[in-house]
């Protein structure tokens, strides 16, 4: 039993007094129920002033007369190698309770320290069931409290008479979920996608890989699923998210068949063949609740009046009126990007990095990560994140690491060469790798809002050219790179990218400060990691699709800034970095424009 926001101290909700009378009222009518009826899920997500949520529980306990609610734990440490029950004995000894005192214990999250190698520790985050909740509370032990309710709530439902269908450009994570959760809401959003359906842009995107044969419109960067679908399948982000989207993202992933334990690792992942086949059953979703998708089919035109959208022509002469549409077109749209500058909607550069890719063996990243533990199953194929201060002024990271991956070919436009990292579920290749990027603004690349993308396409051509002109990238050992001498033979590292790579120098296809400021960031790395400036490790050039180069500016309604029914969302906008941001991004939006609809109907 979920009594949400919608309920309980929300006008127009089952109460809408906003009183803590109306609160009471709304637990007096389940007071009857018994205790499995409620599915120990029963917390009011409501405070009247000056009462903490806690003082609230302690005040209305005497209405949880056969009530159940469930609480946090927090922080519960235990060995690496810990038995079946020591999770249960950990828990009773944290409350102070005994075994019969205890109903319930579901694991919310599991992660682990792995700051001392030799004694790494497993730490959970569980909910139990008790007895006696309101007595535990009132005991004010650390780090415990009411479990948070995470169920999802729609903001609204579709009117009888909605008007004109939402459209939706772009099927990446952020316009996936923007549809599905108009599509939940009964507003039946029209999809529009450049590239193929899934399947069929795999087997364009292999064309490049192995017989180097680039498709413009279906590549690692177009197509259903987006950029995200040859990747790492990361399922973590650090973007602030109280109304816990990040939850219904993955709820919405297991049932379009992801392994269930993505709902408690800490830092969940998918692989790249796991997400095809999720990616085909929420598209078939979103067209069993009245979603229509229109693939292959470009944005050629805005209609936009009067500073407001009234609709899209499409590249294969198909209008749509509309006036609301999502923009979710991804960070790699520069014509796309183009036609709405032209349009008169508000773009601006921003910042992003560029520089190549790393490869090591992943068995050197997990004996420095995991020391004796490595290749411990719990544990998987180590990743890291690692940040230098260049003494040149620029910053260097590791972006978007793939522990048990390869490097991809991810160019999307004819004559270039751009490179990304992916994994499979497993993890289980021979090496691991990483972006190591620096960071650049708009002053390294002047001219305008959309500067930042010829000076993408000015490096991806020279990596092209410096790579042989047939897709093959360039690459360096890094130990030659730090000597500045261009490599000549492999050594044991032996680099994934296909079609190919050419030894030699990379000093001329990154600028200058970057070339500096990557060169003295390695040797600091190994301090981190010892072996990360090994001689034999590979760089591939060029990594430069770290994240979009413009932003189309939205206001607090998250519309633009100057084109009404407009919605900029997702990386392609500016507004997010990875699959989770993205995917949250799209239920925010999506929720803005039910809301607007809505409005408009009243």
């Amino acid at each position: 039993m979920n009594l949400g926001l919608g309920e309980v101290g929300k006008p127009g909700g089952a109460c809408g007094s906003g009183t803590l009378g109306s609160a009471r009222a709304v637990l007096e009518r389940f007071a009857s129920k018994p205790r499995a009826a409620l599915d120990g899920k029963l917390w009011v997500q409501w405070q009247p002033p000056g009462c903490t949520a806690i003082s609230l529980h302690r005040r209305l306990c005497p209405l949880f007369t056969g009530l159940a609610f469930m609480l946090r734990l927090t922080d519960v440490h235990l060995p690496l190698d810990h038995s079946e029950h020591a999770l249960k004995e950990a828990v009773l000894d944290r409350l102070g309770i005994t075994a019969d005192h205890l109903q319930r214990l579901h694991i919310f999250r599991r992660a682990f320290d792995a700051r001392k190698k030799s004694a790494i520790q497993l730490v959970y985050t569980v909910d139990v069931e008790v007895n006696d909740e309101s007595l535990l509370l009132s005991r004010r032990l650390p780090k415990l409290g009411p479990t948070p309710d995470l169920n999802y709530q729609f903001v609204a439902q579709a009117p009888a008479r909605a008007g004109l269908r939402p459209v939706v450009v772009g099927f990446g994570p952020c316009g996936l979920f923007a549809a599905l959760i108009l599509a939940q809401s009964g507003f039946r959003p029209i999809i529009i996608e450049r590239g193929k359906p899934v399947r069929e842009r795999t087997k364009d995107t292999f064309g490049l890989w192995r017989k180097r044969e680039l498709h413009p419109e279906s590549n690692v960067q177009f197509g259903e699923g987006g950029a995200g679908t040859f990747s790492d399948g990361k399922l973590w982000t650090q973007v602030s998210d109280p109304r816990h989207y990040g939850r219904k993202v993955l709820e919405e992933f297991v049932k379009a068949d992801a392994p269930p334990e993505i709902l408690y690792v800490s830092k969940p992942h998918i692989g790249t063949f796991r997400l095809v086949k999720m990616i085909e059953q929420m598209r078939a979703s979103i067209i069993a609740l009245g979603g229509e998708f229109r693939f292959e089919q470009k944005l050629d035109r805005l209609e936009i009046v009067n500073g407001a959208v009234r609709g899209l022509h499409l590249s294969t002469g198909e209008q749509i009126e509309a006036d609301h549409v999502v923009l979710a077109i991804g960070h790699s749209a520069r014509d796309t990007f183009q036609l709405v500058h032209d349009a008169g909607v508000h773009v601006e550069a921003k910042p992003f990095s560029i520089g190549f890719r790393i490869e090591h063996p992943q068995s050197l990243i997990d004996r420095a990560r995991f020391g004796v533990n490595a290749g411990n199953p719990i544990l998987g194929a180590a990743d890291y994140k690692l940040v230098h201060h260049a003494s040149n002024g620029r910053s260097v990271y590791s972006f978007c690491m793939c522990p048990g991956g390869t490097v991809i070919a991810a160019a999307s436009e004819p004559g270039r060469v751009v490179t990304n990292g992916m994994s499979q579920y497993s993890r289980n290749e021979r090496n691991a790798n990483a972006g190591i990027v620096v960071g650049i603004t708009p002053a390294d690349y002047p001219g305008g809002p959309l500067a930042g993308i010829e000076f993408q396409r000015q490096i991806e051509s020279r990596a092209f050219e410096i790579g042989g002109a047939d897709y093959d990238a360039p690459g360096q050992l890094v130990g030659d790179f730090i000597a500045a001498r261009p490599s000549t033979t492999w050594g044991s590292v032996v680099p994934s990218y296909q079609p190919g790579v050419k030894l030699g120098s990379l000093d001329q296809v990154l600028p200058a400060y970057a070339i500096e400021a990557i060169r003295e960031a390695l040797p600091a790395f190994d301090k981190q990691i010892r072996g990360f400036a090994m001689h034999d490790a590979v760089l591939t050039g060029v990594e430069t699709r770290t994240s979009s180069p413009v932003r189309i500016r939205r206001g607090e309604n998250f519309q633009s800034i100057n084109t009404v029914g407009l919605y900029p969302a997702g990386e392609g906008a500016g507004y997010a970095g990875g699959i989770m941001s993205a995917a949250i991004d799209g239920i925010r939006v999506a929720e803005a424009v039910a809301q607007s609809i809505c409005a408009r109907h009243k």
